[in-house]
This record gives C-alpha cells, sequence and structure tokens, in this order.
C-alpha cells in the first residue's frame, strides 16, 4: 500500500476527466452527444488494450463470467454519457460538474432498493442533505422554464445532467453486482466497446463531419477518458477506497478553473452554496463508509477461530 500513490493516481485521473469533459463542451456546439460518445468510447479502446498488454493481462484481463450483465451495464452507462454530454452542450462545467455529484447519493439508495443494502439513520440524513445541495443548484434553473429561449434550453440541460446522474447512479448498481464475478478490466474493457457501438445507433439523428480542431477535441477526449480510467482503477491498487474516494471532489475545483480561464464561465453563489452541501454529503457517506468496514473487520477478526 502507498497512499501518497493512491491519491497522486486519483488526482490524476479527476483531472483527465475534468478536462476530456471540457474538449467535449468545446465540441458541443457542432457535434452531436451520440456522436460524442462514439469518439469517447473508440479511441479509448486501444488506451485500455495497451495498458491490459503492459500488465500481461490482454489474455486472461478479458474474460467474461456473465455477458448480458456487461450489456446491460453498457446500456445504463452509455445512456449516462450521452445526457452528460448532451448537458455539456447547454450548461456551464462547473455546474454539470456539481449536478454529476447527485450520482453517489442515488446510489446509496438505490443500493438499499436493489441490493437489499442496509442504509442507516445517518446515510439517509446525508443523502437528505445532498439532495438539498442539488435542488440549490437546480433551482434557479428551473424557475426559468417560462423563461426565454435561452433560459429555457438551460433549464432543459440541467434536467438533462440529472437524469445522467441517476443512469450513472444505477450503473454503478450493476457494477457492484458485477465484480463479485468479472474482472475490473474486464468491466472497463466491455463498457467501453459496448458504448462504441450503442452510440452508433445515433447516426440517423444527425451525426455530421467535424471539423480538423473537432476531430482533434474528440480523439483527445477518448484517450484522456481511457488513461483516467487507468489512474482511477490503478489509484484503489495503492489506497483504500476511503481515502482516495473524497479526492473526486477535487473536479470542483478543475471545473471551476476550466470553466473560468477557457470558458470564460461565472460560478453563480446558488451553484456554489449547493455543491459544497453535496460535497459534503458525500464525504460524510465515505467517512460512514470507512467506519462501517473497519467495524465488520473487527468482528470478522472477532470472529476468527485463533490458533
Amino acid at each position: 500500500m502507498s497512499p501518497f500513490k493512491g491519491i497522486a493516481l486519483k488526482l490524476c485521473s479527476v483531472m483527465l476527466f475534468v478536462v476530456m469533459s471540457a474538449l467535449i463542451k468545446a465540441a458541443s456546439d457542432h457535434v452531436p452527444p451520440g456522436q460524442a460518445v462514439f469518439f469517447r468510447s473508440f479511441f479509448a479502446i486501444p488506451v485500455i488494450l495497451g495498458w491490459l498488454a503492459l500488465r500481461g493481462d490482454l489474455r486472461t484481463g478479458l474474460r467474461v463470467q456473465s455477458p448480458m450483465g456487461h450489456f446491460w451495464r453498457g446500456v445504463v452507462g452509455t445512456t449516462a454519457m450521452g445526457l452528460m454530454f448532451a448537458g455539456l452542450g447547454l450548461l456551464p462545467l462547473p455546474e454539470v460538474t456539481a449536478l454529476g455529484y447527485t450520482a453517489p447519493l442515488l446510489t446509496v439508495v438505490f443500493a438499499a432498493m436493489f441490493l437489499d443494502e442496509k442504509v442507516g439513520v445517518f446515510r439517509i440524513g446525508a443523502v437528505a442533505l445532498g439532495l438539498v445541495g442539488v435542488l440549490i443548484v437546480l433551482s434557479p434553473r428551473l424557475s426559468t422554464l417560462t423563461g426565454d429561449t435561452v433560459q429555457t434550453v438551460e433549464a432543459i440541460g440541467a434536467v438533462l445532467v440529472l437524469l445522467g446522474a441517476v443512469c450513472a447512479a444505477l450503473a454503478q448498481i450493476y457494477v457492484r453486482k458485477m465484480v463479485a464475478t468479472e474482472q475490473t478490466s474486464a468491466i472497463v474493457f466491455y463498457f467501453s466497446l459496448t458504448s462504441t457501438l450503442l452510440s452508433l445507433l445515433t447516426i440517423p439523428f444527425g451525426w455530421v463531419i467535424p471539423g480538423g480542431t473537432e476531430t482533434v477535441f474528440l480523439i483527445l477526449a477518448g484517450l484522456l477518458g481511457g488513461t483516467a480510467q487507468i489512474f482511477l482503477t490503478s489509484s484503489y491498487r495503492f489506497a483504500d477506497a476511503s481515502v482516495v474516494a473524497p479526492f473526486d471532489y477535487a473536479s470542483m475545483l478543475f471545473a471551476l478553473l476550466i470553466g473560468y480561464f477557457v470558458f470564460a464561465e461565472m460560478p453563480t453563489g446558488p451553484m456554489l452554496l449547493g455543491a459544497a452541501l453535496v460535497i459534503l454529503a458525500g464525504i460524510i457517506i465515505i467517512l460512514r463508509e470507512r467506519h462501517l468496514g473497519i467495524k465488520r473487520g473487527k468482528a470478522r477478526a472477532a470472529r476468527t477461530p485463533q490458533l
């Protein structure tokens, strides 16, 4: 274990994911979300295969036990990606990032609903706090549904991102079920493959020939997305999940900086306040999970017969 290395890898993955989102946003005026999903997924595949080859896992790392599990995880995850990319074209980058934090909160709820995980009052309270933060972020957008065209489009963007977060949370539930039988490398690879194929179904809905700069942005988004996924996976090899998970929220800092300096996006008061509450709720849940994990570990140790 090397916590500092794990944290460094996690921060690199977070930064690359935000840069990837910025590249998608930069191309979103001309390139539709389905086509962006294709570039993001297709150009991640060679990065993932190269990583597996370097590790010597190319033969064994892609074996699967549940092909349909990979398919349905791909369907839900691809839907989440498409909705998020659509939202990026309509909303400021920091706001999309803040609304995306809804996903881990909803994962707690869905885990109780679909996986029969026990969720105590403590975590329920944290989820409620986070959802209040989400409502604060959403409130200026939803109040403008009857406003002018620009305001209405932004409100639609907020709804799309929120739906994307719901799908992302459902995708995490699939992953939680799959890790019992599937290798992480297989989950990552087959998601990229499935999302590449599913994105082709959006061709009739208006794919375009991207310009030179847009093509570079989209290819880079795929390469960076694949690299970020590898860094994310590797970070958990060097540190406990409870140590590296809170650094997910560093994405807000990167999003604020890129949004301001690249897209001239000024964060609003409600967005910052709501994001702060969602981040606080997420960290509370992470700390609670760590505490419960320690208690479960002690209980197992106590039940283990001493030789």
